[in-house]
């Protein structure tokens, strides 16, 4: 404890502290399973829009983005350039099924709309896909724990993920949602403590410092190359991670399921417009961090990239600023862990335990047993964090490489349910094994960047899922009402209003804020490229 001051540990412990009181006095109001799902539908929508903040924008985004920056410049930033884009295809087509039908867990769209097999395959494929992201999260903030404190990774990963349970399990998503809001703001106070403390230390002007990473290749955000092999193009970040980032909103339970939790359709749909607004800026934030450490330590080569930011903290060791640090990248990977964790138990409990094997038993028993679920997931995320654990690059880029083998069939399944016609689950189930399969020829046998997988394992998934449903079931006369031009119809013949207090509830509408959000994206645009050539 002497090593790092007792004000560094007092903020760490505090920090610690609060997030399992929140959890406590929050489990008072847990009740029911369907409370600890989606609560009980009274959270604001601004809460909700910081907990999807959180979530995804923390993940590992203190330290990784800096160490991602430091090597590949500011042209990291491309791969975020789409946030926009993505909010306004999920908004439209993904939330108004979700939210009209009641259902807690997304994944019972695809029962709905293809069978239970189809269910269980994504369902499946969320767990696996997830698991594997929340490992990558939970070893990034253990490296923090073993950097401040000298116990080992692994001990520090027990650590983590026993604070993170009891919390998780006491409150349910209510507790994860208010504990995201809690850490979002000092995941940022901690961002522009650095930013104002690193300007602090460059005793050149601003200007001087952009010229010179300007000269080293480091102020390039808007990359146009067409080589395939290089992730960080505009062409990556805007078609390919696109294709990649509706489905980690849209065929995610993670996020949705906050989502799910909001009081009617436009306070659902806010609380994703502002991610679309905000996911920018602060992404700008902390890799235009990473550029400036490179010019402060000179291009300097770390043993280990995600600890950039820990190391100038503990070298310049102002009063607090090390455990100010330490707390905001906990803040960062635990609202991404605790969120993970609910939406296991969820999948779990409702999607397998309640279906398949004890569908008659109280809510107070569903309760109980999302609650042993969700320290059976906190124990087995231990196991591949293990293995992470000796992984050095960035955590942030590591996280998004994990998802990308997975996307292609996520989205085709959700792509051809909703705008389909032909699309069978016998052909949808071939069209996901064919497309994991080329996957993984593609990843074996060629250069191509990974953000370019998504892309291409939804064009065979989409494809082949298509024709191999023609051939086994033959076309088929009518729409489905689970699809978008089903639901449309069923709108119009039972005469139902499209809006909802100026919001539309049926799918395929755009709202006014998603061409604020277009716009907007536009803008982003313009400011990267200004930025460019004005430095």
């Amino acid at each position: 404890m002497d090593e790092i001051g007792v004000l560094n540990w007092s903020i760490i412990i505090g920090y610690l502290a609060i997030n399992l009181l929140l959890g406590f006095v929050l489990s008072k109001k847990v009740t029911t399973a369907e409370d600890f799902y989606i609560g009980q539908k009274t959270t604001p929508w601004w809460a909700i829009g910081i907990s999807v903040l959180a979530t995804y924008v923390s993940a590992m985004t203190f330290l990784g983005a800096p160490a991602w920056s430091y090597g590949s410049g500011l042209s990291v930033i491309a791969i975020h350039l789409n946030y926009p884009l993505v909010i306004i295809l999920v908004m439209a087509l993904f939330l108004p099924f979700f939210m009209q039908t009641g259902v807690v867990s997304i994944y019972e769209y695809q029962e709905k709309r293809f069978g239970k097999a189809s269910r269980t395959t994504i369902s499946i494929i969320f767990l696996v896909t997830q698991l594997l992201s929340s490992a990558a999260v939970l070893v990034a903030s253990s490296f923090v724990i073993a950097y401040i404190t000298g116990v080992s990774v692994l001990t520090s990963i027990v650590i983590v993920s026993i604070i993170t349970l009891v919390y998780t399990s006491l409150g349910g998503i209510t507790a994860v949602i208010w504990t995201d809001v809690l850490q979002s703001g000092i995941f940022l106070i901690g961002g522009i403590f650095v930013l104002v403390a690193l300007l602090g230390e460059i005793p050149e002007p601003l200007s001087e410092v952009l010229s010179s990473l300007k000269d080293k290749g480091k102020i390039n955000p808007i990359n146009t190359s067409l080589d395939w092999k290089i992730d960080t193009t505009v062409w990556a970040g805007v078609i390919a991670m696109t294709v990649y980032h509706v489905t980690v909103y849209g065929a995610n339970q993670m996020m949705m399921q906050r989502t799910l939790g909001a009081k009617n359709m436009g306070d659902a749909k806010k609380s994703l417009a502002l991610m679309g607004f905000g996911a920018f800026f602060i992404y700008f934030l902390f890799i235009f961090i990473g550029i400036l450490f490179f010019h402060y330590y000179g291009g300097k080569t770390f043993e280990n990239n995600n600890n950039i930011m820990l190391e100038f903290a503990q070298e310049k060791a102002f009063p607090g600023f090390i455990g100010l640090i330490a707390a905001a990248v906990l803040a960062a990977s635990m609202s991404s862990l605790s969120s993970a964790l609910n939406s296991f138990a969820t999948i779990s409990t409702e999607g397998f335990y309640q279906k398949y094997f004890r569908p008659d038993e109280t809510p107070e028993h569903y309760l109980k047993v999302a609650r042993i679920s969700t320290v059976f997931w906190a124990m087995l995320i231990i196991i591949p964090a293990f293995i992470f654990s000796g992984d050095t690059e960035s955590v942030l880029k590591l996280l998004t490489k994990i998802g990308s083998y997975f996307v292609g069939a996520k989205l085709a399944m959700y792509g051809l349910g909703f705008y389909s016609k032909h699309t069978s689950e016998r052909g949808l189930l071939v069209g996901v094994v064919i497309g994991f399969v080329a996957l993984a020829l593609v990843s074996q046998f060629t250069d191509i960047s990974w953000p370019w997988y998504a892309v291409i394992g939804a064009v065979v998934n989409i494809v082949v899922s298509i024709a191999a449903s023609i051939a086994l079931d033959g076309f088929q006369e009518e729409w489905s009402e689970y699809s978008i031009p089903g639901q449309q119809a069923k709108f119009k013949a039972e005469g139902k209003p499209e809006k909802e207090n100026g919001w539309y509830v049926v799918p395929g509408k755009l709202d006014r804020v998603s061409y604020l959000l277009l716009g907007f994206f536009v803008f982003t645009l313009v400011f990267l490229l200004a930025f460019q050539y004005m430095v």
